[in-house]
């Protein structure tokens, strides 16, 4: 999977600007608040949808513009793809992939697959489930389309359930709704769960050979899926997942109307990381949690890798000035093998050490 071209319009600082790039590695360099990171932003919404950065798309349209746009041409699979995204300030968005109108992201996420790592995912061990369950997430919305569908479905019917809950004090008829929205939180999670499972299977499988390699051969690294107590293995059938969560659900109905929260579900999912059998959030030191951090991400791309039969498109985002020396010649020596795009300041020599294609950013134009 490679990006030949770029062309952004209104997006970000970006008024108007087209790049082409190199197939294998792309260094984008200058001062801070140029433009750098909307530039990798850019490449990661166009694979699926989603800002790493914006609650909103509104968000990434310039200040004095009403709409914005992004394209790219794309290889991948043998075949060539021109994608399009519209955002507008006062109406939905517009995805279109070889000039054909789609319904929904998932249409991007078919085209191409990208993996983003910044600074802050060197703390992804240390804070707390929400980060990693939108690590999960990311992945997963890419590889599996089912998945990105359960998920949306779920948030939606969640964010029902919790007005419900909310409002039913004032409003007693509202529960009558409630069993049915319990039981589409029981299907869509049932989803949720099955595939996070594969993932942390596969996940703890190549970042324990990463994290083994950067430790020198020192620390075993373990990652296992957390879920709700009632499901005894998350890697049993969708039906018997649907009964146990269900089962969950009942045995909290009182507590959830006392507290007017939505308490059972896969919402509180975890992935839970050790080293060497002790929990990695709270008896790691900072060196180890980020070499732990850069074997999940590195596992990652080599899940993509796998399920598509070609590398994603690996984007690291000021990540190398981040690490030490060592950590840094981990890194370089494992981004191999498919296209890659390095943002970093000014002043850093991986412009020469990389070679590829340089690209200097200065308020919001390539050069």
């Amino acid at each position: 999977m490679r990006i030949d071209r770029l062309e952004l319009e209104c997006f970000r600082n970006y008024v108007r600007q087209s790049a082409d790039f190199d197939p294998r590695c792309n260094v984008i360099f200058g001062e801070n608040a140029q433009g750098k990171t909307n530039l990798l932003e850019a490449l990661v919404y166009l694979s699926c949808g989603k800002s790493p950065r914006a609650r909103t798309d509104r968000e990434m349209i310039g200040f004095d513009a009403d709409a914005a746009r992004m394209c790219a041409r794309v290889s991948a699979r043998d075949r060539a793809f021109q994608i399009q995204v519209d955002l507008f300030r006062d109406r939905r968005r517009k995805i279109s992939v070889n000039q054909v109108s789609a319904k929904s992201s998932a249409a991007l996420s078919e085209v191409y697959h990208t993996v983003f790592f910044c600074p802050e995912d060197l703390y992804l061990i240390r804070e707390g489930a929400a980060a990693r369950r939108r690590f999960m997430d990311t992945a997963l919305c890419q590889l599996r389309p089912r998945y990105a569908a359960a998920l949306a479905e779920y948030h939606r019917t969640y964010d029902h359930k919790t007005r419900i809950l909310r409002d039913a004090e004032e409003r007693p008829d509202l529960l009558a709704a409630l069993p049915d929205f319990n039981e589409r939180l029981v299907r869509y999670g049932a989803v949720l769960i099955h595939y996070r499972q594969q993932f942390a299977l596969r996940l703890n499988e190549y970042a324990a050979i990463h994290h083994f390699e950067c430790s020198g051969g020192k620390e075993r690294l373990e990652v296992r899926y957390q879920t709700v107590s009632s499901v005894t293995d998350p890697s049993a059938d969708i039906g018997i997942l649907i009964d146990q969560l269900r089962q969950h659900m009942e045995s909290h109905q009182a507590a959830e109307r006392a507290s007017r929260l939505c308490l059972s579900g896969p919402h509180k999912d975890d992935l839970l990381v050790s080293i060497d059998g002790r929990d990695a959030r709270t008896y790691s030191s900072q060196g180890q949690t980020r070499t732990a951090a850069l074997a999940l991400k590195l596992a990652e791309r080599e899940i993509y890798k796998n399920a598509a039969g070609e590398y994603p498109v690996l984007l690291l985002d000021d990540v190398l000035s981040e690490l030490d020396p060592k950590r840094q010649e981990f890194v370089l020596n494992r981004i191999h093998g498919g296209q890659v795009f390095i943002t970093c300041c000014e002043d850093d020599r991986l412009p020469q050490m990389l070679g590829g294609k340089v690209l200097h950013v200065r308020g919001g134009e390539l050069v």
